[in-house]
């Protein structure tokens, strides 16, 4: 799953229930775009001055996405917001289809500097096209209803901007080869996960190495993982199953995890020999 949303990265299943509605947010949202308003301010020129793009303006002003405290604190000051915003931030506590226990991890993701994502069970949420999400939200088991299943998708959609809008985060993906080979959904959608992995790895903050069935034994063995690394240079780890996820902060335990990822890092093939796979594979599929 490794997104808390129902599938490597699923905005619920998981054991996270059905995805809540967040009054909260939506109520932030309202007091953001007043104030936005008073300040006699479109969408198009506040973002700029907190240093985010017009459409996350507007997500977090409808309530879909959780806003980032770097957000909070220069819109308080741009608005001129009377601590309104600090203190209407301080009462949010939920993020419509993300399970309860991946919200944690989804609020550090917002910031961070470095996140690193080995998977061996399904193409990781980030990396995820909506044709092969939607495979396995229709595969979920207890099975859900149209609703849920678009509330999970636009979940899983809004956490991939963070590879759009976070140029300066360096993200590290390691994928076992099978992931590519199981042909989840039809022929095309496979091709289109390739394709779509491809084209991600172009980008100049986004690495993605294949760990080859031919590597046997590796240092993933245990399992999924997740590492990342705030602005404070602080690190947490993330692991998910079946039924809901582990957050671990103890330094001794990331240290472990980080000792697998780079011996990992190491097993896998390099950046462009994984490229050269995958296209290989995506003239096999």
């Amino acid at each position: 799953m490794a997104d808390g949303t129902g599938g490597a990265g699923a905005p619920l299943g998981c054991g996270g229930g059905e995805p809540e509605v967040s009054d909260s947010l939506k109520t932030f949202g309202e007091v953001v775009k007043a104030f936005r308003k008073r300040a006699r301010l479109t969408q198009e020129e506040f973002a700029p001055r907190v240093r985010y793009s017009a459409p996350t303006v507007a997500s977090i002003e409808q309530g879909r996405r959780f806003p980032p405290p770097e957000f909070v604190e220069r819109a308080e000051e741009v608005l001129d917001a009377f601590g309104a915003l600090r203190g209407a931030a301080r009462h949010l506590s939920r993020q419509p289809g993300l399970a309860s226990w991946f919200r944690q991890w989804a609020r550090l993701e917002e910031t961070a500097v470095s996140l690193y994502t080995y998977e061996c069970r399904l193409i990781p949420g980030l990396l995820q096209t909506e044709a092969y999400a939607r495979t396995l939200f229709v595969n979920q088991l207890p099975p859900l209803g149209d609703d849920q299943i678009e509330a999970q998708w636009a979940a899983r959609s809004e956490r991939q901007r963070l590879l759009r809008e976070r140029p300066n985060t360096a993200f590290s993906f390691i994928l076992e080869e099978h992931l590519f080979l199981r042909r989840t959904g039809e022929a095309e959608v496979s091709q289109g996960v390739v394709d779509h992995v491809l084209e991600l790895a172009e980008q100049r903050n986004v690495e993605v190495q294949v760990m080859p069935l031919a590597q046997g034994a590796h240092a993933g063995l245990a399992g999924p993982m997740q590492l990342l690394e705030t602005s404070e240079n602080r690190w947490f780890a993330y692991n998910e199953g079946q039924r809901g996820g582990l957050f671990v902060s103890e330094s001794k335990e990331i240290s472990v995890l980080q000792m697998r990822y780079a011996r990992m890092r190491s097993q896998a093939l390099s950046l462009d020999d994984s490229v050269s796979l995958l296209r290989q594979m995506r003239g096999a599929l």
